[in-house]
């Protein structure tokens, strides 16, 4: 029989300290995904270079990212190094794990938008006397850039919904960490979780709104 009493003042009296929370959710996916975003770029043309060594580099970086779970990085990032000697903080195992599969998926995002740019493009900025680092850098990526950006938003959302993660290394600021904590001491769980899930999905839906208007800034023409 259904007889669950709802607290929800509980839950709305503790939203400022999951507002602190979920600026720490944004802190962590928005690095993720500027570190993400350059090692990608590496990655990608490592892929189309002919060093058979940054080749291989690339490719064992992109399989590991795309075919093994998320949850495997972050705890390879926080326990797996420290076999090591190298002991990395909830937070910095976090950012690690999310920038380490952020930069596998958008790779191979950037590696399809370079195959879509025609090579008369480069060869048109060469002709200009420019020398391929530059004419990569002014002309080429930018093309790029372009192509891939709807996939980079949804790849950032997915990053906003990867640091909930954090909770099961011990990460405790963050939306799902400081969400965990007091239902820990309430045991309000439904109301925690749910209020949670709305400022989880608030933050997405904005992403994707200032996307667009990004996209809609910068690609008009």
């Amino acid at each position: 029989m259904f007889n669950y009493t709802f607290h929800w003042y509980q839950a709305f009296r503790a939203l400022p300290d999951m507002m602190q929370g979920a600026l720490v959710t944004l802190q962590v996916a928005l690095l993720s995904m500027v570190l993400g975003v350059a090692f990608a770029v590496l990655l990608a043309v490592a892929k189309q270079s002919g060093n058979r060594v940054a080749r291989g580099f690339a490719t064992t970086w992109v399989e590991l990212a795309r075919n093994t779970p998320a949850l495997f990085q972050i705890y390879m990032a926080h326990f797996g190094l420290g076999a090591f000697g190298i002991h990395l903080s909830p937070f910095a195992a976090l950012l690690a794990g999310i920038t380490f599969n952020n930069a596998g998926y958008l790779s191979e995002t950037f590696r399809g938008a370079l195959t879509a740019i025609p090579p008369t493009q480069a060869r048109a900025a060469r002709s200009l006397g420019m020398g391929p680092v530059r004419a990569f850098w002014s002309v080429v990526m930018p093309q790029m850039f372009r192509i891939s950006f709807p996939p980079m938003t949804n790849q950032m959302v997915w990053a906003i919904l990867m640091t909930s993660l954090g909770i099961t290394v011990g990460l405790g600021s963050d939306l799902a960490g400081v969400t965990q904590s007091l239902n820990v001491r309430t045991f309000r769980t439904f109301e925690f979780f749910a209020l949670a899930a709305v400022l989880y999905y608030l933050i997405a839906k904005a992403v994707m709104l200032g996307a667009r208007l990004i996209a809609w800034r910068l690609f008009r023409y």
